[in-house]
């Protein structure tokens, strides 16, 4: 998008002073087509290679992972993008504008949920490019040490921080750069490995069962689109009012799902032609896959593997500072993304450093978390399905306003259906979840043993029942909000 030339300067060279305000009509630009760069250079890392290795974990055929894949991208990356239809709707951001659905301080409790999914997913992709950075180097004989994890935690962490703190222009610019630059070095890999491609050995894996197939597909939404869903709105926000819905939804998606898909079918391809790779990629996802390439191309993969990361992890620091905010915490937008980055470092240097594997405790992270935000997903949607006209932007900020203080029931079916999701899911590798998958007994699925219980059921019931729910008793809640009286405008600051 354009650079903001406001007080004269590019926009991209100074710190965002926007927070969780609504942009005002002088600040929105861009068409929705420019979207593309942003989600595109944040979904095109090599982690997605990877997943191919988890969906085959579960035990499923190549075809089988496949269909998952296609299906999961594509479906939870449209969601995003019905999601960033509110953006240019309202010209706030993601959590700001579910306070028309929860209302002004009952919007708190998916706002927090949202800041820990967002700041948790920016130190997975910190951790990931640390650890790949280390195992490049050791390949190459440089090192790949205490000192070297040090080292790329620091440039890469700086990255991330610099552009989140700078804010939307220098992000958007950056992604831009980020996508071309990956875009090329990741066809080169997919290039270089693939003649270790043995099709005679991916099309015999034997294929799975249905609770097996459900409990890929649910990873691979929770880990794509629905790990976005929360921030969808962030960007969209930017444009003008006139810009084309469909473009906004068309885009969003496309440019979320383009990569993740080429990628993971690669994955799928290669951790299937050799289970050694499958194993050593649920240690170190990106590490494993470097140890394919010739020598010469090392640095190159480094590259692409760490600006990959770091494209989302950029997006990810951004919107958990908006999160952080519209959770109540009073701080500019800048210090926000910095307590973040922060608390992102904090947490690399203990999974780097001290924690052991990785798989078990990521899927943990992204079960456990994906239930309730999946539930808010689905009160969103169907909010957003009912809504005709654009939001009364004062009344999002003031707890008198329209939109109430706290809407009990949205925020009580957000309660319900993520107590209702938890008891639905399992994570064997992480003890700490062992609480969980209480109603796979009662409800016939076999327990916390059974055929279904790692087939995290509890993601799309949540999803599924808010979107349900919210349709069917909400209209008469949105159209009493939509007959009331216009209000004074909102302070742009």
């Amino acid at each position: 998008m354009a650079v903001n030339q406001r007080d004269g300067g590019p926009g991209v060279l100074r710190v965002e002073t926007n927070g969780i305000n609504v942009i005002s009509d002088a600040e929105r630009k861009g068409t929705p087509r420019q979207l593309f760069w942003p989600w595109f250079a944040a979904n095109v890392s090599v982690l997605g290679l990877g997943y191919g290795a988890f969906a085959l974990g579960y035990g499923i055929s190549f075809w089988q992972a496949a269909l998952a894949g296609v299906l999961g991208v594509v479906v939870s990356f449209l969601l995003c993008g019905f999601v960033a239809l509110a953006g240019k709707r309202g010209s706030a951001p993601t959590m700001v504008l579910s306070r028309a659905a929860f209302g002004v301080r009952g919007n708190r409790l998916p706002a927090v949920i949202s800041w820990m999914l967002t700041v948790g997913w920016e130190t997975v992709l910190t951790v990931l490019a640390t650890l790949a950075t280390a195992t490049v180097f050791a390949e190459l004989g440089w090192g790949g040490g205490t000192a070297t994890k040090v080292v790329a935690l620091v440039v890469v962490a700086a990255l991330i921080v610099v552009a989140g703190v700078m804010g939307f222009d220098l992000i958007m610019r950056l992604q831009a750069v980020i996508t071309v630059v990956t875009a090329v070095l990741t066809v080169a890999y997919i290039a270089f490995v693939a003649d270790r491609i043995d099709w005679a050995t991916v099309s015999a894996i034997p294929a799975g069962s249905a609770p097996q197939l459900a409990g890929a597909l649910v990873l691979l939404m929770t880990g794509f689109g629905l790990g976005w869903v929360n921030a969808a709105a962030d960007y969209s926000r930017y444009l003008p009012r006139t810009a084309s819905g469909r473009g906004v939804v068309g885009w969003t998606a496309f440019g979320s799902a383009l990569a993740p898909v080429v990628l993971l079918v690669a994955g799928l391809l290669l951790a299937g032609s050799s289970p050694e790779l499958s194993e050593a990629i649920s240690g170190d996802p990106i590490g494993a896959l470097a140890t394919l390439l010739p020598t010469w191309y090392l640095v190159p993969f480094v590259i692409v593997a760490v600006l990959g990361l770091v494209g989302g992890a950029v997006l990810d620091i951004y919107s958990s500072g908006l999160a952080l905010l519209a959770a109540g915490v009073r701080l500019p937008r800048f210090a926000a993304a910095l307590i973040d980055g922060l608390i992102m470092i904090a947490g690399t240097v203990y999974v780097v450093f001290f924690a052991t594997g990785f798989l078990g405790p990521f899927q943990g992270f992204l079960i456990t978390l994906g239930v309730p935000i999946a539930a808010w997903c689905g009160i969103m949607l169907a909010d957003i399905a009912l809504r005709r006209r654009d939001y009364a932007e004062a009344d999002l900020f003031r707890p008198s306003g329209r939109y109430g203080d706290v809407r009990w029931f949205p925020v009580g079916l957000l309660a319900a259906a993520t107590a209702i999701g938890w008891g639905l899911v399992t994570n064997t590798s992480a003890g700490w979840l062992s609480w969980q998958g209480y109603l796979l007994g009662p409800l016939g699925l076999g327990g916390r043993q059974g055929e279904w219980a790692g087939a995290a059921l509890g993601v799309p019931v949540a999803l599924v029942l808010c979107f349900a729910v919210t349709l069917v008793t909400g209209r008469a809640a949105v159209r009493a909000q939509e007959a009331a009286g216009v209000r004074e405008p909102v302070p742009e600051r």
